[in-house]
C-alpha cells in the first residue's frame, strides 16, 4: 500500500491527464462521487493539515504581513485579470461575466496539497486559504459588483458553514492532533503529500464527472472557454510569483504561487444559483477547475524537482 500512494505522488500529473481524458468520455466515472465533494475537500485539509502543528501556525500569525500580501493578490490584479480576460474572450454576456466572478473567487481548498509537493510553507498555505476562504462571502460580492454592475445574492449562513465544516474544522483537528501527538505523526511525514494526492484525484473525478456533458456540449468553443481558464491560471502563476519582489524565502514564493494561481471553483455555482443567475456564469469556473487541476500539478513537480536540484548543488559546494 505504501508503496502504491509513493507511485500515485510520483506521477500525479499523468494520472490527472489521464483520468481527467477519460471522465470526460465515460461521466459516469465520476457523477457517483459528486455528492462526497465536500467530504474529500475535508478529508484533504486533515491529510494536509497533520504535517505541521501549532507551533508553525503561530509563526506564520507573527507575521500578518504576509497575509495581507496574499489577500492582495488573490483579491486585486487576480479580479481584474478575471474581468479583461473575460473581456479579451467572450467580449460580453454571461460568459464574460463567469470568468470575472472566477478572478473574484478565493483560493482553491486544494492548494497547500500542491504547496506540500512543491517544498514550500504548508502551515502558511493553510493559514492562507483559511483567511482567504473565510473573508470570501464579504468580498466577492462586492468585488463582482464593481467590475460588472451585477448584484450578488450570498446565502452567507449555508456557505460560512459549509466553509468552516470544509476548512476551519479539519484543519484545527489536524494541527491539533499533530502538536498532541508530535512523533507519532511525524513518522507518516513521507506518506501525506501521496494520501493527498489520491484524494485528488478523487475529486478530479468528482468535479470533471457531472461536468463532462456540459464540456463536451459546447463542441470546438470549449477550447476558447479552456483557453481562457488557461490565461487566467497561468497570470496567477505570474502574479504569485510577483512576490518574490517582497520575500526571498524560496518556500514562501511557492506558497503564494498555488495561494494566488488556484480558485475555489465550487463557490461560483453557489453564487450564481441563490443569485438567480444564467447558470452560464458557472461555466468559467468549471472549465477552470479541470485545467488548474491539471497544471498545478506540473507546476508542483517542477518546482519540487528544481528544489532539489539547487540543495544537491549547494551540498556538493
Amino acid at each position: 500500500m505504501i508503496r502504491f500512494i509513493y507511485f500515485v505522488e510520483s506521477n500525479l500529473v499523468w494520472f490527472v491527464i489521464t483520468l481527467a481524458g477519460l471522465v470526460l468520455v465515460f461521466p459516469g466515472l465520476g457523477t457517483h462521487l459528486e455528492p462526497f465533494i465536500g467530504p474529500l475537500l475535508a478529508l484533504l485539509m486533515l491529510v494536509i493539515s497533520l504535517t505541521f502543528d501549532a507551533h508553525a501556525v503561530g509563526v506564520v500569525f507573527r507575521k500578518p504581513s504576509r497575509q495581507l500580501l496574499a489577500l492582495g493578490l488573490v483579491y486585486g490584479p487576480m479580479s481584474i485579470a478575471g474581468f479583461l480576460t473575460g473581456r479579451l474572450f467572450f467580449g460580453n454576456g454571461p460568459l464574460a461575466a463567469g470568468q470575472t466572478l472566477l478572478g473574484t473567487l478565493p483560493t482553491d481548498v486544494s492548494s497547500p496539497l500542491l504547496v506540500l509537493m512543491a517544498r514550500g510553507n504548508v502551515a502558511l498555505a493553510a493559514v492562507f486559504n483559511a483567511v482567504n476562504t473565510a473573508l470570501s462571502p464579504f468580498i466577492v460580492p462586492f468585488l463582482f459588483l464593481w467590475l460588472t454592475g451585477i448584484q450578488l445574492e450570498v446565502p452567507l449562513g449555508a456557505i460560512i458553514f459549509e466553509l468552516a465544516l470544509i476548512v476551519l474544522v479539519p484543519t484545527v483537528v489536524g494541527v491539533s492532533l499533530r502538536t498532541g501527538f508530535p512523533d507519532f505523526f511525524a513518522r507518516h511525514d513521507s506518506t501525506y503529500a501521496g494520501i493527498g494526492s489520491i484524494i485528488y484525484l478523487l475529486i478530479l473525478l468528482a468535479v470533471v464527472g457531472p461536468n463532462a456533458e456540459t464540456i463536451i456540449g459546447y463542441g470546438w468553443y470549449a477550447f476558447l472557454i479552456a483557453g481562457a481558464a488557461l490565461s487566467l491560471n497561468l497570470i496567477g502563476y505570474l502574479i504569485g510569483m510577483s512576490s518574490r519582489l517582497l520575500t526571498s524565502d524560496r518556500k514562501e514564493v511557492i506558497t503564494y504561487l498555488f495561494t494566488v494561481s488556484k480558485k475555489e471553483f465550487s463557490i461560483a455555482a453557489a453564487f450564481v444559483a441563490a443569485s438567480g443567475l444564467p447558470s452560464e456564469i458557472a461555466i468559467p469556473a468549471a472549465f477552470f477547475a479541470v485545467i488548474q487541476m491539471i497544471t498545478s500539478p506540473i507546476a508542483a513537480k517542477i518546482l519540487a524537482r528544481h528544489g532539489l536540484l539547487r540543495f544537491r548543488a549547494s551540498d556538493q559546494h
